[in-house]
């Protein structure tokens, strides 16, 4: 099962998907599907105060 996952987000790779998409090994609908399934996760996001540096 967790290759079976792995092999499928490579598909999904921001780095892969075009690629794929031109070559027709995956649609954008799939992509879509894809993008749909997961879960939203901005409830677990934590926000920092971004410090400059007084050198």
């Amino acid at each position: 099962m967790r290759l079976s996952r792995a092999m499928v987000e490579k598909l999904m790779d921001i780095r892969l998907r075009d690629k794929l998409i031109a070559e027709g090994k995956i649609t954008k609908e799939e992509v879509k599907k894809y993008l749909e399934s997961l879960n939203d996760d901005a409830k677990n996001s934590v926000y920092t105060d971004e410090v400059a540096d007084e050198e």
